[in-house]
């Protein structure tokens, strides 16, 4: 597809932002190298981050499915989201809860 960037803006951008992408995760190796223990503070704000990381990937795919948030039943993905939701809650099982909340997603998808 082409654009109205010249070939030298596009590598620029791209050898800025790889430089920047090294720099943040060399920062860390240095940091965390440099340090015997990660602090009691750090370490409970790390607990959390799977579970922030999940949420901004899932919510967004669940919410606004098609550009527009959809908090309807007519919402097949919302509703699936919330039965896998409460499965989760139950059996604290990674397969139940995947198994729920897909077989939703492909009933009410290709049968309803």
């Amino acid at each position: 597809m082409p654009t109205s960037y010249d070939a030298t803006t596009v590598w620029g951008v791209i050898v800025v932002a790889g430089v920047l992408t090294f720099a943040i995760r060399g920062s860390f190796v240095y940091l965390f190298g440099r340090i015997d223990e990660i602090p009691p503070q750090v370490q409970s704000a790390l607990e959390y981050v799977p579970a922030a990381v999940f949420a901004a990937l899932v919510f967004p795919a669940i919410l606004v499915p098609e550009g527009a948030v959809s908090l309807s039943l007519g919402n097949e993905r919302l509703v699936a989201g919330v039965l896998a939701a409460i499965a989760a809650w139950y059996t604290e099982r990674v397969f139940v809860t995947i198994v729920v909340g897909m077989g939703t997603l492909w009933v009410l998808r290709f049968v309803v």
